[in-house]
């Protein structure tokens, strides 16, 4: 059972932090499914950082908390592309999303190889990292995660910032009408989600696979969109979502393991949260309510 719950924690917080990410765009009225794309440029950024540092600070682990700031700093950085293509252009927002996942999946695998060879020598398509270190059984990062949802729970809800922020998904016009400027905000929280988005992209590098490569575009960016609207766009109910997908993915591969099962059923095992998200959809898809400007492009001469 507890290696179920460590295991089910290292899922399922990261999985929060992405899932913060379309928390905080969606409910300044920005659709946000490029949250794949944001975790990916992000974590490419913080494990490129990292295995520079590695070369120079071997047993250190400064390269590990160095690559956790810049995935953050890279996330809402490239997530300013989105918000800049639905907020000042206008472009469709799902569109939008879609096209910057592909563009950031293609972009950094091509970047990988360029920067393993061109840097380090070496023929690779993946970016080799250390585990991340641990206190009390846990990853570190998941102590951090906790922390900054501590934070943002605490920004979107107990700050001016946090009101107009919700207050532009809900009635944008009432927003300006206030003499704050709509699309600031909404630019601030886009980009501070692909932030979150890239924190997670790294705690999974970290962890799950001990590198950065393709395979960290794994469908956790969709995931967490489900968690979210599982969650209501709320952020503790987004953390018991995250929960269940972490636990039941975990919970799967201890089965696989007890029962002795050959290790092609652990790729089945894999499919478990996605299964959830279905069984969930049926039950709890019309209960939800996306903000009334989600997706809605603002127009300030409309007002």
């Amino acid at each position: 059972m507890s290696t179920i719950i460590l295991n089910g924690l290292a899922f399922s917080l990261p999985l929060l932090a992405m899932a913060l990410s379309g928390i905080f765009s969606e409910r300044s009225g920005v659709t946000n499914l490029a949250v794949e794309g944001f975790q990916g440029f992000g974590a490419f950024c913080g494990a490129f950082i990292a295995l520079v540092l590695q070369q120079s600070m071997k047993g250190s682990d400064v390269p590990y908390y160095v690559a956790l700031i810049i995935s953050f700093v890279g996330g809402a950085l490239f997530a300013l592309i989105h918000a800049l293509m639905c907020i000042r252009f206008k472009a469709n927002q799902v569109i939008s999303g879609v096209v910057i996942n592909i563009f950031a999946m293609a972009l950094t695998a091509y970047f990988t190889k360029y920067l393993n060879l061109a840097v380090f020598g070496a023929s690779s398509d993946k970016f080799v990292l250390n585990i991340a270190p641990k206190v009390f059984g846990l990853y570190t990062f998941e102590y951090i995660i906790v922390a900054v949802v501590a934070v943002a729970w605490f920004v979107m809800y107990k700050t001016t910032f946090g009101m107009y922020l919700r207050a532009c998904g809900d009635n944008p016009q009432a927003v300006d009408a206030a003499g704050v400027n709509v699309a600031k905000i909404r630019y601030i929280a886009v980009s501070l989600g692909g932030g979150f988005a890239g924190l997670g992209g790294i705690c999974y590098a970290y962890s799950i696979s001990s590198n950065f490569s393709s395979n960290i575009y794994s469908g956790y960016g969709y995931l967490a969109i489900a968690a979210l609207i599982f969650g209501n766009w709320n952020v503790m109910p987004t953390l018991f979502a995250c929960f269940l997908f972490g636990f039941a993915r975990s919970a799967g591969y201890q089965i696989v393991q007890i029962a002795e099962l050959p290790s092609s059923y652990q790729d089945l095992i894999m499919i478990l949260p996605y299964v959830l998200t279905l069984i969930m959809l049926i039950f709890f898809s019309k209960k939800t309510h996306a903000p009334r400007a989600l997706g809605v492009s603002y127009d300030k001469g409309s007002r």
